[in-house]
Parts: structure tokens; C-alpha cells; sequence
């Protein structure tokens, strides 16, 4: 009887196979994330000083990306990018001005980016400034363009939009200190100081959209010409009650900053040391020696104190006031003609 054949059993390569795959694509993986680790950590090389890099508006992602790399700022535009799309912020990257001390990773940057931290110019507005003169001191700053700022404040849809009187901005621009981007766009500033002036206008008179358009609007136009006028704040709210006791009689404002007004800002001549009787008879209706009741507009930006006594003026019967002269701040409130006539007689015969 002869031996039974023995067959080979075939070798099992398929388990094998497997784990050699598996750790292939393990060494792969562990390849990716050492590749993106490196790509994603700053470079070990410091910035040999601060480097200025603007983003216009509208500048894509990977324009912006691509110059950073082209600087050694982050290692990779296409990491940059990626971390971008995945987190849907490709669209909300700030423009503006940066200033970059140091290399970073590519998700410091796209941090950054988004942060918005850019360089801010720090810009005081003083009360009492036109809109020309207000786009003077920003364009000095740096932050925007006079001309811009002009056409911008000067936009009649504007004061549409925020639902304020006027057909510009004109005493509508908050006197204050601000910080701005570089550059900054002319329309985002002037809205900006809008609505820090409604903002304060909130604190000092909360009812303030209970009012008609009209009567916001000659508070605001009586609180230019108080700004003008005063020169220690707690005259400021009887020099008010001046003025409206005279519009209550209908009586001319006659104030001398309306006067000036139309003689730099509407004529466009230099600023006067000091009015003549000729000056007061320039036929204008900004010129309240000729014309009844309220200019048609602000003649300047008030701030927080004018605007406090426009809304809430001292109770008096004065219809006059004279300043006291040189060397003084204060003024000399009277109630008839023949008393202001001797306070200005006194003002005369002081040194």
C-alpha cells in the first residue's frame, strides 16, 4: 500500500500584507503630522526688526498668505490657507495696518489676522472745529484723507440713515480723543464719531428721540453757538438762557461766533482778531447781527458741556452778556440795554 501524498499548505501572506499596510500608511501619517508641525511652527530665525505688512480691502487670502511667505513670516502659504478653509474664515481677515516683531506659526497668524489688531493713531478732536477743520487734524493724523472725510461727512444719506436732522454731519461729529487705523476709511470715522455724539447725547438727555427732528435739531444748532461763546464751563448754561430768552421775544441771537463763522467758513477768509461793524452787516443767514432765530445749522461741533446747556439752560431773565476783557474768562451777564451798555462802558475803561 503506498504512502499518502502530502500536500503543502500554502503560505498566509495575507495577514502579513495587511500589517506591512498598516504600518506604512502609520509612518505616512506620522510623516504628515511631523510635516505639518514643521510647516505650522515658526521658522528658529528672528525678524531681524518689525516689519509693516498692510492688507487692503478686499486683498484675498492667498494674495496675503503669499507675501507672508515671500517674507519668512509663516513657512507655508498653503498651511495658512488650509487652517482658512477649514474654519470658514478665509473672507474675515482685517485690513488695515500691521506691525509683525516676530515670525509665527501659521495658526498664529491666521489668529492674528482675524484679531484685527492693528496700529492705531491716536487723534484729539477739540470742541468747537467745522468739518473742514475736523478733516484737517485726521488727514495731519494720518487716518484719512481731508477730501475724503469732507465728501463723507457732507453725504446727506448719511444723517438719513441714522435718523438725524441736517443734511450733513456738521455738528454731529462728537468732539473727542479717538484711535483709528491708519487709513482708515473716511465713512467709518465720520460714523463713528456720530454715534459717539449719540451716544453721549443719550446720557445727557435720554428722551432725546421723543423730540421732533426740528427740535433736536435747533438744540444742537443752539449748542454750536454756546461752544463758540463760552470760555468757562459754568457760564455755559446761562450764556444759553440768553439766547433763548431772546428767541422767545424774538429778538436777534447777535453772536459774534455766527459772524465769524461766516467769514471763514462761508467766505472763506482768514479768522479775525476783531469785528467791526461792517463785519456784523454781512447779509447771510448764518450772521444772527442780521438774521432772526437760529442759524440754518450748527456752526461747529459742540461738546458735552454745550450740548448740556442747550437741554437744560439756567433759568434767567439776562438778555445780554459782554465779556469782562483781556485777562479775564468771564462774562458780565445783564438783563436790559442800559445794563449791558454799562458793562460794555466798564469793559472799555478797564486796562
Amino acid at each position: 500500500m503506498s504512502e499518502p501524498t502530502t500536500v503543502a499548505e500554502p503560505k498566509r501572506r495575507g495577514g502579513k500584507t495587511i500589517a506591512v499596510t498598516l504600518l506604512v500608511l502609520m509612518l505616512a501619517a506620522a510623516g504628515a503630522v511631523g510635516c505639518v508641525y514643521v510647516l505650522n511652527s515658526a521658522p528658529a530665525r528672528p525678524l531681524g526688526g518689525p516689519v509693516r505688512f498692510s492688507i487692503e480691502r478686499g486683498e484675498t487670502l492667498a494674495s496675503i498668505a503669499g507675501r507672508l511667505e515671500e517674507l519668512g513670516i509663516i513657512r507655508s502659504s498653503i498651511l495658512l490657507r488650509g487652517i482658512a478653509r477649514v474654519e470658514g474664515s478665509s473672507t474675515s481677515v482685517q485690513s488695515g495696518n500691521y506691525v509683525l516683531t516676530e515670525r509665527m506659526s501659521a495658526r498664529a497668524m491666521h489668529d492674528y489676522l482675524l484679531s484685527g489688531n492693528q496700529v492705531l493713531k491716536r487723534v484729539t478732536i477739540p470742541e468747537g472745529l467745522t468739518i473742514p477743520k475736523v478733516a484737517g487734524l485726521l488727514d495731519a493724523a494720518g487716518i484719512t484723507s481731508a477730501d475724503a472725510f469732507v465728501a463723507a461727512a457732507m453725504e446727506p444719506g448719511l444723517m438719513v440713515e441714522y435718523d438725524l436732522p441736517g443734511n450733513t454731519a456738521e455738528g454731529f461729529l462728537f468732539p473727542d480723543t479717538y484711535l483709528f487705523a491708519e487709513d482708515y476709511p473716511a465713512d467709518g470715522v465720520v460714523r463713528h464719531m456720530i454715534e459717539r455724539f449719540m451716544a453721549v447725547l443719550a446720557e445727557i438727555y435720554p428722551d432725546y428721540m421723543a423730540l421732533s427732528a426740528q427740535q433736536l435739531y435747533d438744540r444742537v444748532i443752539l449748542a454750536s453757538i454756546v461752544e463758540r461763546e463760552y470760555r468757562v464751563p459754568e457760564e455755559a448754561p446761562s450764556i444759553a438762557s440768553v439766547f433763548y430768552n431772546r428767541l422767545e421775544i424774538n429778538m436777534r441771537l447777535e453772536s459774534c461766533a455766527t459772524v465769524v463763522y461766516v467769514m471763514t467758513e462761508e467766505e472763506g477768509l482768514p479768522h479775525p482778531q476783531r469785528l467791526f461793524y461792517r463785519d456784523l452787516e454781512r447779509a447771510n443767514p448764518y450772521n444772527t447781527y442780521y438774521a432772526f432765530g437760529l442759524p440754518p445749522g450748527p456752526i461747529a461741533s459742540p461738546g458735552r458741556t454745550a450740548l448740556d446747556a442747550a437741554f437744560f439752560p439756567e433759568t434767567t431773565d439776562y438778555r445780554f452778556f459782554v465779556w469782562n476783557g483781556p485777562g479775564s474768562e468771564s462774562h458780565a451777564f445783564t438783563r436790559t440795554l442800559s445794563e449791558h451798555n454799562e458793562a460794555r462802558l466798564l469793559y472799555l475803561k478797564s486796562p
